[in-house]
């Protein structure tokens, strides 16, 4: 089974009808019954889907969460705190970390009962927590998850994770706490440890005065004032100020010639299929066929079973390595040798037949010679600009992050 997941493909097939009705393609054949070159149709795809534009300057609130400074100062003390997690040992930052672009340098995350930062982060012993699903994606930008080439997107039905189980930063910001792996542990289920989380933050005055002051009522610590409020922090990081975003905001000087090469020949190869828009993300589900990682004892067949996830950012990539959704390449140059594989036939994952694959995959054509050029390219995408910074403490006295230190 194989599924077309952009939902553009309808118009692009519409005109490949009507080019084939009206003849293009054999001189031999008769006028209407001439058949389009494949070359001819994958030309057409990508000049249909490869769409591209800078961030907005601005980010759009949910009616029901606009922005203000305090909120997102609450919100940022929740995300560093760990009073969030069951053991009280991890933190939002924990895996999302500043230092890090709000990201992880680890191909899956240790979450509960580990401690350590990045590559020396380990589980304490004796350890019955198994690894986190998925790699850990970065927290940047994800205000504008869901935006379209036309910069159009709706903050209330954002998606998330790579298994778009969630829509939208306040649903998203819950669903860690509630993870096993991630922030529960083992001695809460789902329901019991977003109770007890409130009820710990609700035992602490400095957060009673916090949300009295953002929310303008008293007993105002509750599960959805919590989502809230973390989200708000997020949607304060962003990096909406790259050379790439310059560049299409009419600097013509803001990248390079070689650059320029390489932003076309990203375009040719058929990348922009799916990494499209000013997110370089369609946000939709496809199948690519990566292989297991071996830190998993199961087979993570993402959505519905199908091997399928979301397509993730290519914005800021030089912090947010390994790469794919089990963070099994550790550098760009593998990515691209990945797909390279594709092109000739390659099948890496051995439970995935080709037919299987993702349609807009099966005409992404990279060669070695494209990959310096694509990988400078994508280079322009970093930005620096975003909120390092820490808290001194947070309001429950745990240490700031997690056990990270």
């Amino acid at each position: 089974m194989y599924i077309v997941t952009s939902s553009e493909l309808h118009t692009v097939f519409l005109a490949l009808g009507i080019l084939l009705l009206f003849g293009c393609g054999s001189e031999n054949g008769p006028p209407g019954k001439r058949e389009m070159s494949p070359s001819k149709k994958r030309e057409l795809l990508i000049n249909r889907l490869s769409k591209f534009s800078a961030l907005p300057e601005q980010v759009t609130y949910p009616p029901d969460n606009p922005y203000s400074e305090r909120k997102a100062e609450l919100g940022k003390l929740l995300f560093f705190d760990p009073i969030l997690s069951g053991e009280k040992d991890v933190a939002c930052a924990t895996c999302h970390h500043p230092s890090s672009g709000y990201a992880e340098f680890l191909e899956i995350s240790i979450g509960v009962n580990g401690h350590g930062f990045g590559s020396k982060r380990a589980f304490k012993q004796p350890n019955t927590i198994p690894f986190t699903k998925r790699n850990s994606q970065t927290i940047l930008n994800t205000a504008f998850n869901g935006i379209n080439h036309l910069n159009k997107y709706d903050p209330v039905s954002a998606p998330m994770f790579w298994d778009l189980r969630a829509k939208s930063l306040e649903a998203q910001a819950l669903e860690p706490i509630k993870t096993l792996e991630e922030m529960r542990g083992e001695r809460f289920n789902e329901v019991e440890i977003l109770e007890e989380v409130v009820r710990r933050v609700r035992d602490i005055p400095a957060y009673q005065e916090l949300f009295e002051e953002v929310y303008g009522t008293k007993n105002s610590i509750n599960q959805l004032n919590i989502a809230r409020a973390i989200a708000t922090f997020e949607r304060t990081l962003v990096t909406n100020n790259s050379r790439f975003d310059h560049y299409m905001r009419g600097d013509e000087s803001a990248i390079s010639l070689s650059e320029k090469e390489g932003f076309e020949q990203f375009k040719q190869s058929g990348c922009g299929n799916c990494h499209n828009g000013p997110m370089f993300s369609d946000f939709k589900e496809h199948i690519l066929g990566v292989r297991h990682n071996a830190k998993l004892p199961f087979e993570d067949m993402g959505i519905d079973s199908t091997f399928a996830f979301r397509t993730p950012t290519l914005r800021n990539l030089r912090h947010t390595a390994p790469y794919m959704h089990n963070g099994t390449f550790l550098t760009l140059r593998r990515v691209m040798e990945f797909y390279e594989d594709i092109s000739v036939g390659k099948n890496i994952n051995p439970l995935l037949q080709r037919e299987q694959l993702d349609t807009l995959v099966n005409v992404v054509e990279i060669e070695v010679k494209d990959m310096n050029p694509i990988i400078s390219f994508l280079n322009t995408l970093n930005d620096e600009n975003f909120d390092k910074s820490e808290p001194d403490s947070v309001p429950s006295g745990l240490a700031v992050g997690g056990l990270i230190r």
